[in-house]
């Protein structure tokens, strides 16, 4: 019998769509521990802790600048430098929040706060982002 008859009927037509029952699993995300204030990787994390790792190197990863992350990774922030204060609050609540949710384990991102040192032109933002895992406080200052 020739292969072709053989697997004739194991194989779908050509144009049709198999759906199959594939269970989805979240990957784990153990990584690399990130030591900011010492500047240091040392042992491993996961879990909650790797989320707010993630949440800290995607808000602090200024989008296309490095060729090692895809063009989703991290947040476009330099044209908004010299801009009206209430132009970059949008922009940065929008761009925060859309790059945050690329990552499936954050499900929204709210309760964004704005502040303004009087000797820098800068912008502090703080914000809080719904994870699988919980609630995530975060923030993050911006030269503008």
């Amino acid at each position: 019998m020739p292969v072709s008859e053989a697997i004739d009927g194991l194989l779908p037509a050509k144009g049709e769509i198999v759906l199959q029952d594939v269970p989805f699993t979240t990957p784990p995300s153990k990584t690399y521990r990130m030591h900011v204030d010492l500047e240091r990787i040392s042992g491993i994390t996961d879990d909650e802790q790797a989320l707010e790792q993630a949440i800290y190197k995607i808000i602090h990863t200024q989008r296309y600048a490095f060729p090692i992350y895809s063009q989703d990774y991290g947040i476009e922030i330099e044209d908004l430098f010299g801009k009206p204060t209430s132009y970059v609050e949008v922009e940065l609540e929008r761009r925060i929040t859309e790059a945050l949710e690329w990552d499936d384990r954050i499900e929204r991102v709210d309760s964004f706060s704005f502040s303004y040192p009087k000797d820098k032109k800068s912008v502090y933002v703080s914000f809080t982002a719904h994870t699988v895992f919980g609630q995530i406080e975060e923030g993050v200052n911006y030269d503008i």
